[in-house]
This record gives structure tokens, sequence and C-alpha cells, in this order.
């Protein structure tokens, strides 16, 4: 009984700071602000930066806020499947938070059982596995981003509508594909810091 408490005690940790680290980075438009000069963005798309920035804050207002039901970028024009597709996109935000809302209950109990039993070191080797898991996803990052982007996008998406035309969808030419690497990366190293933190807090007496 005490293994499958564990077993869910840590999931829900890892599930915490994952789905922390997919919400801090998703919001954090000073990553994509720095990115579209690093990337060259306002050569792509042929609007300035400002113009750029209006948009995509449009466009994360959609995808965070669950009473905006209509997305409308002024200066990007959408087609039935870009619009299908980040309304799919939105439902993955909202369960992203639905995870980070869950597991952070779940986590803060059972630290607090772990530190109130006076057994706090016993998690000192899960977050020493845990901490392997975010290295081999860098790892693989680095050395093959496209078949690990193709990858996710269909294992969360049963339909092609992510596969957009910027002819219909000019939108795509102001999120290159680098720029979701730049997202990935970040999400992996905050679950690195997350769980190294807590694995050497579980280790102070």
């Amino acid at each position: 009984m005490k293994r499958l408490s564990n077993f869910f005690g840590y999931l829900a940790i890892f599930l915490f700071i994952l789905s922390f680290a997919i919400a801090f980075t998703i919001n954090f438009t000073p990553l994509y602000s720095f990115d579209i000069g690093y990337l060259n963005i306002e050569e792509l798309t042929g609007f300035s930066k400002e113009v750029i920035m209006e948009n995509y804050r449009i466009l994360l207002k959609y995808l965070n806020y669950p009473w905006i039901t209509e997305l409308n970028m002024p200066d990007f024009p959408s087609s039935e499947s870009g619009l299908f597709h980040f309304y799919e996109v939105k439902r993955l935000f909202m369960l992203d938070y639905a995870i980070l809302f869950f597991s952070g209950v779940y986590s803060f109990f059972f630290i607090r059982k772990k530190v109130k039993e006076g057994d706090k070191w016993e998690m000192i080797q899960p977050t020493r596995i845990m901490m392997v898991i975010p290295i081999v996803v860098l790892i693989f990052i680095f050395l093959n981003f496209n078949s690990l982007f193709i990858t996710f996008h269909e294992l969360f998406f049963n339909n092609d509508a992510w596969l957009f035309d910027w002819r219909t969808d000019p939108i795509i030419l102001a999120l290159p594909q680098s720029f979701f690497m730049h997202c990935f990366i970040s999400v992996f190293l905050i679950l690195e810091g997350g769980i190294a933190g807590l694995h050497f807090w579980s280790k102070q007496k």
C-alpha cells in the first residue's frame, strides 16, 4: 500500500513540475519577443515587432481563457482548419492547467506527510531518477528535434490540421519550428531545475 501511495505521490510531483514548466513557458512572452528578432520573424511575416506581439497576445488570450470562444487575429487570417487546430491547442492548455491544479494539491499533501513522518529522505532516490528524464529528452531535442516535433503532434492530434499552409494561415510564419524548440528546451530546463531543487531539499536534515 505504501509503495502504491509513493508511486502516485512521485507521479504527482513530476506532473506538477512539468505542468508548471509548460504553463510558465507558454505564457512567458519575453521568450517570443526575443525570438522575433533572433529568428527574423519580422522579415518572414512583413510585420513590425509591435504588430506581431499584439497578435500573439490575442492568440494567448484565446488559448488561456475558457470564456473567449473565438480567435480573431486582426493581421493574421485563419482557415477553418487552422482555427480548429487552435481550438484543440486550447483544450490542451485547459488540460495542463487542470493537471497543474490537481497534481499540485496531491503533491502538497504527499510532501507534507513525508515531512511530518520524518521520511523526507525517502525522496532522494526517486528525485534522482526523475532528474534523468529531462536530460534524456534534452539530448533528443538537440539531436533530432524535427522527429520529436512530429511525434508530439501525432500523439496529441489525431488529424492533419496542425500542418499549416502559410497562404491560408500566415500565422505559421510568425511561429516557426525553432520557436517551439526553444519552448521545449525551456520546459525541460525548468523541469530539471524543479526536480533538482526538490532533490537537494530532500537531502537537507
